[in-house]
């Protein structure tokens, strides 16, 4: 059964930084691309980030381009996303997705963990 589990959520203040883990299990993880959404309060979940199954290519939602990066360690079973430079707007939960190598949506998702930006 695929889970997926994020950590390294917070009270941030802006500015500050935060990495956020997604421990998957799932059996040829390498094999599947990740993503990182995030939801705030009233809003529609949106995509923030993506990363390839070998960590070749990525992609950013220009929202948060040049100030968050994704990585994964495929031999961890764990992807990154390492924010920094937070602003009160970046509220939001964020959860992880896999999309697994034949799909065109993503499979699978995390609980979310909840990251708070004070101005």
């Amino acid at each position: 059964q695929v889970q997926l589990v994020e950590s390294g959520g917070g009270l941030v203040q802006a500015g500050g930084s935060l990495r956020l883990s997604c421990a998957a299990s799932i059996r040829s993880f390498s094999s599947y691309t990740m993503g990182w959404f995030r939801q705030a309060p009233g809003k529609e979940r949106e995509f923030v980030s993506a990363i390839s199954w070998k960590g070749g290519s990525t992609n950013y939602a220009d929202s948060v381009k040049g100030r968050f990066t994704i990585s994964r360690d495929n031999a961890k079973n764990t992807v990154y996303l390492q924010m920094n430079s937070l602003k009160p707007e970046d509220t939001a939960v964020y959860y992880c997705a896999a999309r697994g190598p034949y799909a065109t949506v993503y499979n699978y998702w995390g609980q979310g963990t909840q990251v708070t930006v004070s101005s």
